[in-house]
């Protein structure tokens, strides 16, 4: 990096240009390319001053420094250059590694598909138009899910037999007194009948033979 160094009225020493020399190259290095850098010395009444200005590709540093002696001022403004440089270098690697934005893709309308033209009629033997091939709907059907088998619980129960004969209307009522769906029993002609309720709570009658 090329480095200018002006001094007014005052002896820039061979010390004091490799001071500045060296400091700008390691700042250099922190801001990668720079295109030049300039170092003004002077005095003002009893104070020694150094005045940096380095110019890189996007961003200008600029830093003083103030001491009794001008290596004490140089140093100072190298120090304050030099750590606006590591705020720049930091600043743009953030940035870098932030991600882009990403762009939000919206879904296109949904549009109803169109009602597809009619088919042109393929002709006959004859030559005429014929009528147009019938499509037929196919109607989709869906299952049930499948239900639990229960297992049947086996009870001997004495209610449900009819110890002494009776006719169909006496057995009727007497399921109907005992609040009983089964009712097993005789008819006076020794005939066995089966009585039971149905879901839809008609009484239903079974003659076994």
């Amino acid at each position: 990096m090329e480095v200018e160094l002006t001094a007014r009225q005052v002896r820039v020493s061979k010390a004091l240009r490799t001071q500045a020399e060296e400091g700008m190259d390691r700042i250099a290095r922190i801001l990668g390319r720079t295109t030049s850098a300039s170092v003004i010395f002077r005095v003002q009444r009893h104070l020694q001053i150094a005045e940096l200005t380095i110019k890189a590709r996007l961003q200008t540093i600029v830093a003083a420094g103030e001491a009794n002696t001008m290596e004490s001022a140089l140093r100072a403004a190298l120090a304050h250059a030099e750590h606006q440089a590591l705020r720049y270098r930091d600043r743009n690697l953030t940035r870098k590694r932030l991600p882009k934005e990403e762009k939000v893709m919206t879904a296109p309308p949904v549009a109803r598909p169109k009602a597809r033209a009619a088919e042109p009629q393929e002709p006959t033997g004859n030559g005429k138009p014929g009528s147009a091939k019938a499509r037929a709907a196919i109607a989709v059907h869906s299952f049930p899910a499948n239900t639990a088998v229960v297992e049947p619980h086996i009870l001997a129960s004495g209610e449900a037999i009819a110890i002494k004969p009776m006719t169909i209307e006496e057995a009727v009522k007497d399921a109907e007194f005992r609040d009983r769906d089964l009712l097993v029993f005789r008819n006076p002609g020794g005939d066995l009948y089966v009585l039971h309720r149905r879901r839809d709570g008609q009484m239903e009658l079974v003659e076994i033979p």
